[in-house]
């Protein structure tokens, strides 16, 4: 292979490696980039119809030329903000737009807060539990229910112990009844397969809210003094 040849092959190579490189550069934008965050309402000139219907209870409810309106919002220190862009005329609010944001992100958290995961925890029973076995457990689901998680008790049965469903059925009812102080019943007891379970939620006025760290170990050091 000549000289030459050779240096239009490194040539060619070089010129095809800066041409992948660039590729790599446009399919990846830049980290951290972030774009433009539309606002989910249209607010004052942004409000590009020529009438609106404004209801609220700082204004007389009605239909008003847009200019009109964003004058009247203008006047009170207000904003002119778009509440329902489907409607016909579209509905508006003279509101402060800032505070009216602030309300529905805690709407939302409180909504998110309020979607979590419940915490469900299970006790098991046999058919033939004796009463400190029942007891210990008993004392397990107040913690439980006090907490704040659901209840799900069960009997299994084993082998020929299915006999004894209506046993499982009333253990599981006076086990209930025992809690009624800290719990409701969802489900009443409910045989599936070899499993016949009730399933109870906390009651609120009876779920203690969990001491933070802080206040634990200040209480702890007044102790030790």
């Amino acid at each position: 292979m000549s000289v030459n040849t050779l240096s239009k092959l490194k040539t060619q190579s070089l010129f095809l490696t800066n041409l992948e490189r660039r590729s790599k550069i446009n399919r990846n934008p830049k980290r951290g980039y972030r774009g433009r965050v539309e606002e989910p309402y249209r607010v004052n000139e942004k409000i590009r119809v020529p009438r609106v219907r404004v209801v609220g209870e700082n204004v007389e409810p009605g239909i008003y030329p847009r200019d009109e309106a964003l004058k009247m919002a203008q006047q009170q220190g207000l904003d002119l903000v778009e509440i329902s862009p489907k409607a016909d005329p579209p509905v508006c609010k003279i509101i402060d737009y800032s505070k009216f944001k602030y309300e529905q992100k805690k709407k939302q958290k409180e909504l998110k807060a309020k979607a979590q995961k419940v915490v469900v925890k299970e006790i098991r029973f046999g058919p033939n539990t004796d009463d400190h076995d029942f007891n210990f457990k008993l004392n397990h689901a107040k913690n439980f229910l006090k907490d704040g998680a659901k209840l799900k008790a069960y009997v299994h049965f084993v082998g020929r112990t299915i006999v004894f469903k209506e046993r499982g059925e009333l253990l599981l009812l006076k086990f209930a009844q025992e809690l009624e102080d800290y719990g409701k019943v969802e489900q009443m007891p409910k045989l599936e397969g070899k499993r016949m379970s009730i399933i109870m939620s906390p009651k609120p006025s009876k779920i203690v809210k969990a001491k933070p760290k802080s206040s634990q170990n200040k209480e702890a050091q007044n102790q030790d003094n």
